[in-house]
């Protein structure tokens, strides 16, 4: 995995197609890419080797968000990193202590190159709609608190909004991940995302990578998108 900052390109599609297409336009400009639930749910393992056999050398964030019980969790960890060995793979950081221990165990069993990271909290959301989910610490605290307990427990890194990288960073140390979608160009629209931020300024803030999807993806000259937010981090 590289050390410098990369942009995983979010290839949200169910049109293995265009997936494959996206991947080989900007994989070799980002080196890096990530496939969701929308591209696994439809084309499964099989849509998996597609796009990796289109980007060989881009890195690979595959984010299905696992939530379930510890056994079932690493189970599913130990499934995907046997057949793909991704650079990232996720759970819910909400899931527990015994079960991200169990996924992170069961990465280390099958994996030597995938970083396992804790989600916290969706960028999609407000602080209204936490409180309305029935959290009842404010969004900074709980961030905090899950982005520590995923540490304890195993986890290389966090997926969390740019806002909230400055202080993980102080509270998680230097060698934690931080992985930020909510990431827009100044001249991009905010789609569904609540909290956004630039790339350079979400970088400055902490982050390790960053998750940038339709910026790129819509744009009429893919690989031009993607290498100008690239240049945007220098």
């Amino acid at each position: 995995m590289s050390s410098r900052p990369l942009i995983f390109c979010a290839l949200d599609t169910a049109d293995l197609e265009q997936a494959r297409l996206w991947a080989r336009a900007i994989g070799p400009v980002t080196g890096a890419l990530k496939l969701g639930m929308e591209f696994v749910n439809a084309h499964g393992p099989a849509g998996i080797e597609t796009v990796q056999k289109a980007a060989p050398d881009a890195a690979l964030f595959i984010d299905l968000k696992f939530h379930d019980i510890p056994n079932t969790v690493a189970g599913a960890v130990r499934t995907i990193c046997r057949n793909f060995a991704p650079a990232y793979l996720n759970v819910h950081a909400a899931g527990g202590r015994k079960m991200m221990e169990a996924a992170k165990e069961a990465c280390e069993a099958t994996s030597t190159n995938t970083k396992l990271l804790a989600v916290t909290i969706l960028t999609s959301l407000s602080e209204p709609e936490i409180i309305e989910v029935g959290y009842t610490s404010n969004l900074e605290e709980k961030v905090q608190k899950m982005a520590l307990l995923a540490k304890d427990s195993g986890m290389d890194g966090v997926v969390c909004s740019p806002f909230e990288a400055r202080y993980l960073r102080k509270k998680c140390g230097k060698n934690f991940d931080l992985i930020t979608p909510g990431v827009r160009p100044s001249n991009s629209d905010t789609n569904d995302q609540y909290r956004v931020m630039t790339p350079k300024h979400a970088i400055s803030e902490g982050a390790t990578h960053l998750v940038i999807g339709r910026p790129i993806t819509d744009a009429p000259d893919l690989a031009r998108a993607a290498q100008e937010i690239m240049d945007s981090l220098k």
